[in-house]
């Protein structure tokens, strides 16, 4: 059966969950810090080199270490986000929601009927068809198990979220500060002070309509950045005379 989802299960709790993002395929870092307690490890599929190989043995190691995988996928059509779901993946950012339609179309890519349309393979993201006696039942589990993050990163999105927050199914919802930027005319300023102003207009919105962003669940770093500080920090003891 599906594993637990342990984001989904943080937001039951009420409380946040907390993870690293790894933008290469590196399954060794995964079994490094499993000895952490970290409840997922969010993958780049969209900027990051990652095969489908590559991205089942990352979920096999994430799985084998009790953390969840998610991932940011490159789109939202059907077919690319079963090929992540398949290897294991629990949970799917979608990129450039910009419309209702947009929001339509991820829904439907993630769940399995009646929320959404994902096909069911016999590969390892459903257990290679095995043991399963009663394939609804999987297909609930599956789909309680499902995190399902909207990413906004377009200037429409300032006229159409209402409509977008309109669809069930979406569990939280995040801004893409560099695109959203390039979006609105400030290319290469996330930090403008106009940029600014939308996203944090946008924010109050997604949260006075009673829905969660991504801050509201999670909270992770990237393994880059943890690499770089250490680095930093082995440095500075060795120089300060300290090892």
């Amino acid at each position: 059966m599906p594993q637990t989802n342990r984001v989904k299960a943080a937001m039951r709790e009420g409380r946040m969950a907390y993870g690293y993002n790894l933008a290469f395929p590196a399954p060794w870092v995964v079994d490094i810090l499993g000895k952490q307690p970290f409840d997922f490890v969010w993958l780049d599929g969209e900027h990051g080199p990652f095969g489908l190989e590559q991205l089942e043995h990352l979920c096999r190691a994430a799985e084998a270490v009790g953390v969840t995988p998610i991932a940011r996928v490159p789109d939202i059509k059907a077919s690319t986000i079963l090929r992540f779901l398949d290897r294991g993946i629990q949970g799917v950012l979608g990129p450039h929601i910009a419309t209702a339609a947009d929001a339509e179309e991820l829904v439907r890519s993630c769940y399995f009927g009646p929320l959404g349309e994902r096909s069911f393979g016999g590969n390892r993201g459903t257990d290679y068809n095995q043991g399963i006696d009663d394939k609804a039942a999987y297909y609930r589990i599956a789909n309680a198990n499902m995190l399902v993050g909207a990413l906004l990163e377009d200037a429409s999105v300032v006229d159409n979220l209402d409509e977008i927050l309109a669809v069930d199914g979406i569990d939280y919802f995040g801004i893409g500060p560099n695109d959203f930027a390039q979006s609105l005319g400030y290319p290469g300023e996330p930090d403008h002070p106009q940029v600014r102003k939308v996203m944090a207009e946008l924010t109050a919105r997604i949260r006075g309509a009673g829905k969660r962003m991504t801050d509201d669940v999670m909270s992770s770093a990237w393994v880059s950045g943890l690499l770089a500080e250490g680095a930093r920090r082995f440095l500075a003891d060795r120089k300060n005379g300290d090892g």
